[in-house]
């Protein structure tokens, strides 16, 4: 996820977890991919519960999730993933790793000093000058101690769990080699724990069923040049700029397959009246969705992970090889090159990824909402 709730009100609303609403019963709805394992790498908050809701919905195995630096620190990012597990009464069975403080190279320091010689991002995520006004007005941290904790910023309630660890590369390792070819690896975040695991073991990459990604945006500058700063975010790429060589790493290994979902990501958006209509049926979840989704975004991460719940999701998509700028002198420091077979580098081994143009907008539309309303607990999933 890219850019965030900016301004909250500060009252927290800590909502008490639910079962399925009465009279309806559970289903797989997306039965060809059903029992696919996944693990959920995020920069996760108050309201980015999405994409782990529809997994479980089309009857994926949701292994773990993971907390990224990318929006904020990676220990506020976990917390929020192990908060909202919490809500929906799935924490005793999801357990949540606390991902890398930083990046492989980046730091808040180098990431505002490229700003300076290359101009400012409309989005800076974790590395946006520490803002301590902000943060007590309930916004999660930026900058200075990665360790801090803002309590205010948990509008889902502040976890009463604990995180599983906090080193998830190590964990990522473990579960590919207990399930080898079984799990699609996930990120709508920073690259950074995933980076990690492929350097720290060879096979990593090879023994997973594929990776999928939030971000990797082709073609936009024109777009970044006018208009809203707004629309110069929604058309940037954080999680890939925020750790360049991690992106790197991750998307030149050797995946089965790697599927990039960017400029997709901008296509469907919600209004007030479906976050109404999703609101008909209420649970813990609607509620946070109605409450603090807002309008101002597109479903980012929901679209990345509906892309691989289904083959038949996606609607338009083109492959080619691609590379990450990893110049620190270059103004598209952390941005994606792709290539065709003809013209691709000689002295680098890339990859050939999926790029998708565009989903089944009302078909994500639709599974949000069921996912929404009628979310599976743990007890549904045992």
């Amino acid at each position: 996820m890219k850019a965030v709730i900016t301004s909250l009100s500060l009252a927290s609303a800590t909502l008490a977890a639910t079962t399925s609403p009465r009279g309806h019963t559970l289903v797989t709805r997306n039965s060809s991919t059903a029992g696919t394992k996944v693990i959920l790498d995020n920069d996760w908050s108050t309201a980015g519960f999405i994409p782990y809701l529809l997994a479980l919905d089309a009857g994926w195995d949701v292994l773990g999730l993971i907390g990224d630096t990318s929006n904020s620190w990676a220990l506020q990012t976990s917390l929020h993933g192990l908060a909202t597990l919490e809500v929906g009464n799935l924490s005793s069975c999801i357990p949540v790793y606390k991902g890398a403080d930083y990046p492989l190279v980046n730091t808040p320091e180098l990431f505002q000093t490229w700003e300076d010689l290359h101009g400012d991002l409309a989005w800076q995520g974790a590395f946006a000058a520490e803002n301590l006004t902000l943060e007590a007005a309930g916004n999660d941290p930026t900058s200075g101690d990665p360790e801090k904790v803002v309590r205010a910023a948990f509008y889902e309630g502040y976890p009463n769990t604990t995180l599983a660890g906090n080193n998830s590369a190590t964990w990522l390792i473990e579960q590919v080699h207990k399930y080898p070819g079984e799990i699609v690896i996930y990120s709508g975040g920073a690259l950074t724990n995933i980076a990690l695991a492929i350097r720290t073991d060879p096979e990593f990459a090879s023994l997973t069923k594929g990776l999928v990604i939030m971000g990797g945006y082709l073609d936009t500058v024109l777009l970044q040049t006018s208009g809203s700063t707004l629309q110069a975010d929604i058309n940037s790429d954080i999680n890939l700029k925020i750790d360049p060589e991690g992106a790197k790493i991750a998307l030149t290994a050797d995946f089965p397959n790697i599927t990039i979902v960017g400029n997709g990501a901008n296509q469907v958006w919600p209004d007030q009246e479906y976050l109404d209509n999703v609101y008909q049926v209420k649970t813990p979840y609607s509620e946070l969705f109605h409450e603090y989704y807002g309008t101002s975004f597109p479903f980012w991460d929901e679209t990345a992970i509906f892309s691989v719940l289904e083959p038949s999701n996606v609607v338009n998509s083109t492959t080619f090889y691609l590379d990450v700028d990893t110049a620190y002198a270059s103004p598209y420091y952390g941005n994606i090159i792709g290539y065709q077979e003809a013209l691709k580098p000689r002295a680098q081994k890339l990859q050939k990824v999926n790029f998708v143009y565009e989903v089944n907008g009302e078909k994500l539309k639709a599974d949000i909402k069921h996912a929404l309303q009628y979310p599976k607990t743990c007890e549904d999933l045992a």
